[in-house]
């Protein structure tokens, strides 16, 4: 709440929030998908605006006020930044140096380590695993609820679905929040089922502070030996072990309070006087082309020529050469190209499956599968020159999926657009289609915290919601679609016709998407530059280089993997001496997270 009331001018001038509000950006829903770059006050646009000689940035930030700014604060990036800030707060603080014996040499190393989005991924795949994670979980899980009004008629059943989950999970004897969260006698009756409002949210309230109190005291100062070691061993690291020395010999070493230099005059770079209309729709259709005519070349499998980029100033997305993600748009894990049945071989293939391979075969099996839709074929070594020139028509429902990957991550803005349009049932479809992708990653990976609870209540949950017989006349999807997911999740279990019913979702959903980019494009326009055109899904917009559209393609992708790594909505990654390479390459005040990302690919 207090971010949504802030004035955006001067949140920008927090790195940190910069770093979350540029990953927020980037999700492929939106139309228009911009990034500031903090140290040099300059905002790229993409896509850019036709010929427009000078765009000005304080109506720029109007349209993110008022259509930006509202989804990220119902988004869980919102969330990790409060807890970001709030790890901060801690590290920065005499407690910390007089609890934990910490130097301001300490606290400046620590700091550099989980600032940001990527920080705060690293903190967590450090915890995953022990009560540190469920301790995270839940302190997110109730700051968002205490955050809602359930007495507003439009939030309650957000209240009641995240107070069941607590209650499923977190708030259940046994749990390491009730281990570790010491309560008054009873209260953990009362949390459960007390109907008192203000009596369970002091509750909550209570056990939240205990909950963050015990992630700073004890999983910060692991954290903090974690990062350490983990410098030690990796090359590019040095420098920052080098300036940590440094500090650590210069006992009375104190940052200036404040900023150091003058903040830089805050602009939008020129339209480089690009031709034809304003439309995002046909821009996504242009990178997401490139990108699958890429995949089926053959000489992109085979390629093993390196070329070296040619760098601009700016950000990644800004260059106009680069090598390909091997991950390119990998991200979308969870709708299968083809019918659920082919995919597995036939009708009974998930049977037979199970009949003849192991547990664990088994779940490889189903993790391939949900990657089925993933453009990872694209090797890095492939030069831009063996790209494909594009000569397929690409349709909206060939990346709608991608799309809604990210809706889920960004607020729900197209969910917000349903429902201003009045259109229930398309609303109540895409409802499914996110509760189907959160299902998912609990089910395929048994190894989450709370997985065997969660995959039994959310797949309930949607049989009650979408499936019964009261209910399923609202949904416009095959009926052995939804007999057959009524079957699995009913018990918990993975089904194959999850990819099936969300496909054919988006066969409902594609139009309004596109009027949805349609109404973006019209509302930016009207900030940004009154009276210019914009183009219609069937006619071409402006040409960009196929180099440029591989940089947007990965820096949306790299904004997509993190978010739902944050979500939920994609497994942790183990850390690897990739993750050091970023720590070491990360400067919030040049691109951050994004920046850092692109830097490694290039």
């Amino acid at each position: 709440a207090s971010i949504a009331s802030s004035d955006l001018g001067l949140l920008l001038r927090d790195e940190v929030f910069v770093d979350f509000f540029n990953i927020f950006l980037n999700l492929p829903v939106f139309g228009q998908t911009p990034i500031y770059i903090s140290g040099t006050g300059r905002w790229y646009l993409w896509p850019e605006l036709p010929s427009h000689p000078d765009p000005s940035p304080a109506a720029l930030l109007a349209w993110l006020e008022k259509h930006r700014l509202p989804h990220f604060c119902q988004s869980s990036l919102c969330l990790h930044l409060v807890l970001c800030q709030k790890l901060l707060g801690f590290i920065r603080s005499g407690e910390a140096a007089e609890l934990l014996n910490w130097q301001s040499a300490d606290q400046w190393l620590l700091e550099k380590c989980i600032s940001g989005s990527h920080g705060m991924w690293h903190f967590r795949a450090f915890v995953r695993g022990t009560a540190g994670e469920e301790l995270i979980d839940f302190w997110l899980i109730t700051e968002r609820l205490l955050g809602l009004d359930e007495s507003d008629v439009s939030q309650r059943d957000l209240f009641l679905s995240l107070l069941q989950r607590l209650r499923a999970t977190h708030l259940r004897e046994g749990s390491s929040v009730i281990s570790l969260c010491s309560t008054p006698a009873g209260s953990l009756r009362k949390a459960r089922h007390i109907e008192s409002i203000s009596t369970r949210r002091e509750i909550l309230s209570k056990m939240q502070e205990q909950a963050l109190f015990t992630i700073q005291s004890y999983w910060l100062p692991k954290f903090f030996m974690h990062c350490k070691m983990g410098m030690e061993k990796e090359e590019s690291c040095q420098p920052l072990l080098q300036e940590y020395q440094e500090r650590l010999l210069e006992a009375d070493w104190q940052e200036l309070p404040g900023f150091s230099e003058p903040l830089p005059t805050m602009h939008i770079r020129k339209s480089r006087g690009l031709s034809g209309p304003y439309c995002s729709l046909q821009a996504k259709a242009e990178v997401w082309a490139l990108v699958k005519e890429g995949r089926h070349t053959q000489e992109l499998k085979t390629a093993t020529s390196q070329v070296r980029p040619e760098r601009q100033p700016g950000p990644a997305g800004c260059t106009e050469k680069s090598h390909l993600d091997k991950d390119a748009l990998g991200s979308i894990s969870q709708q299968s190209e083809h019918p659920a049945n082919c995919a597995f071989g036939g009708k009974g293939g998930v049977t037979s499956l199970r009949r003849r391979r192991s547990s664990a075969e088994h779940v490889i099996q189903l993790e391939n599968l949900s990657k089925e839709k993933t453009l990872s074929d694209l090797l890095p070594s492939a030069s831009l020159n063996q790209l494909p020139s594009l000569k397929k028509h690409v349709k909206t429902l060939d990346f709608l999926p991608w799309a809604l990957s990210a809706e889920v991550c960004a607020g729900r803005p197209f969910r917000d657009f349903l429902r201003r349009q009045n259109r229930s049932m398309e609303t109540h479809l895409l409802d499914l289609w996110h509760d189907l992708e959160e299902f998912l990653p609990v089910v395929l990976d048994s190894s989450r915290e709370n997985s065997f609870f969660l995959r039994h209540l959310i797949g309930e949950k949607i049989c009650k919601t979408y499936l019964e017989e009261d209910s399923t006349e609202k949904l416009p999807l095959e009926n052995r679609t939804l007999t057959s997911l009524w079957n699995h999740l009913i018990c918990g279990e993975f089904s194959p016709w999850i990819f099936r019913a969300q496909k054919e979702i988006c066969k409902v959903l594609c139009s309004f998407y596109e009027e949805f980019l349609a109404d973006d494009d019209r509302t930016f326009l009207r900030f940004m530059a009154p009276g210019s055109d914009v183009a219609v899904p069937e006619v071409p917009g402006r040409a960009a280089g196929r180099g440029e559209h591989f940089h947007l393609a990965q820096r949306m992708n790299q904004s997509l993997k993190l978010s739902q790594a944050l979500q939920g909505t994609r497994s942790l990654e183990g850390v690897s001496s990739k993750h050091w390479q970023l720590l070491a390459a990360r400067d919030l005040q040049k691109g951050g997270s994004i920046q850092a990302e692109m830097e490694l690919l290039l």
